[in-house]
């Protein structure tokens, strides 16, 4: 059986940087003491849960079953959305449940995972609820927290190393499901550029590999796709243009939003591309993705400003995503969004030109035609 270390990515040295001055294993232990005080306890993850969410998500679920022995449910908001992920859930079967809305009761502990305390992207904003507990390893604004446990990690790749340290001190060892489940997390954070293993994270990698299994990995890597899903990844190709060394790709559909991220992940591999925004509109919804290549600027950053007084964004260096709500499905003004959307773009990137030329010229499209 091949080594599962063989399909991680290299490991880049990074210094480590931590919240505090508290061992991992005494902010384990903090946590469960904390919860102990609890009937029951919900991990919330934030909506659409992308592996990391998931993975983060289940380990907590195993670390409070089994040592405080206590009711707990996973929960996130939305629906998953990219293939990978779906498949991810159908071959190993995570304790989650995708719902509308929760209920605040005083008597269960909610636990946000794997995703900021500024962030409204989860279903507890939806009551106000605040959290017992934040466990994550993304950077965030404010820095003195309400929340009782704060555990935030921004040398972590994922919060599924930090989650499953918590597990290993606490001499829990996952299952191969949830083991392969956090190995796929980790890679999933960091493919993209977004962010280099630590100390912590090559530590946890081993362990992990020694129960994960290889050939779930694989299939997870290689989920089958709608043939509608193609079809949209064709009419994306044929409408990205390019200004100088930025990407613009408006879809004229999707099936789905995880086509929109999907296409951004390709556009920037493009050799003459450092910097992409793409966009569709879901219902009433314009989705925005943006993806920047190494030395290309911060994609939050870029989008944040991009889409100021007009939409909220979130994410990280090197990819990042928003959101403009109640766009109009009328053709006429949807493109008057896109007109200013791009505009706003290519200003935000210092890029003086409005006339793109295509990624691929119009005459090869017409010719290759039927």
């Amino acid at each position: 059986m091949p080594s599962i270390a063989k399909l991680l990515p290299s490991i880049a040295k990074m210094p480590s940087i931590r919240n505090n001055s508290m061992s991992a294993a005494s902010r384990s232990q903090q946590l469960l003491s904390l919860l102990s005080e609890y009937e029951r306890v919900t991990i919330v993850m934030h909506d659409n849960p992308d592996p990391d969410a998931i993975a983060s998500g289940w380990g907590l679920h195993v670390l409070i079953s089994e040592k405080l022995e206590m009711p707990v449910r996973l929960v996130g908001g939305g629906a998953i959305v990219r293939a990978e992920n779906r498949h991810l859930v159908e071959l190993l079967n995570p304790p989650i449940e995708l719902l509308d809305e929760i209920e605040d009761d005083p008597r269960s502990a909610t636990i946000l995972v794997d995703c900021g305390a500024e962030a409204t992207n989860h279903l507890l904003t939806q009551l106000g609820i605040e959290p017992v507990a934040i466990i994550d390893h993304h950077k965030t604004v404010g820095a003195d927290l309400p929340t009782r446990f704060v555990d935030i990690r921004p040398d972590a790749a994922a919060s599924a190393t930090i989650v499953a340290d918590y597990l290993r001190e606490q001499h829990i060892e996952p299952g191969p499901k949830l083991a392969t489940a956090m190995l796929y997390a980790v890679r999933s954070e960091t493919c993209g550029y977004e962010s280099y293993h630590s100390p912590l994270d090559r530590s946890i990698l081993p362990w992990l590999t020694e129960v994960g299994e290889p050939s779930l990995l694989a299939e997870i890597d290689n989920a089958p796709l709608t043939r509608t899903y193609f079809g949209d990844l064709l009419l994306a190709l044929q409408n990205t243009f390019l200004y100088e060394d930025i990407g613009i790709c408006f879809l004229p559909r999707a099936s789905g939003a995880e086509i929109v991220g999907e296409v951004a992940d390709m556009l920037v591999r493009c050799q003459c591309v450092r910097r992409v925004l793409c966009a569709a509109l879901i219902g009433d919804d314009l989705l925005v993705s943006v993806r920047t290549a190494p030395r290309g600027g911060s994609a939050v950053h870029l989008l944040v400003e991009t889409l100021d007084g007009i939409g909220g964004a979130g994410g990280h260096s090197h990819r990042a995503g928003g959101k403009i709500s109640h766009v109009t499905s009328s053709v006429e003004k949807t493109e008057a969004v896109y007109d200013h959307l791009r505009n706003r773009w290519l200003d935000v990137c210092n890029v003086k030109t409005r006339k793109g030329s295509r990624l691929i010229p119009k005459k090869e499209i017409v010719a290759n035609l039927d």
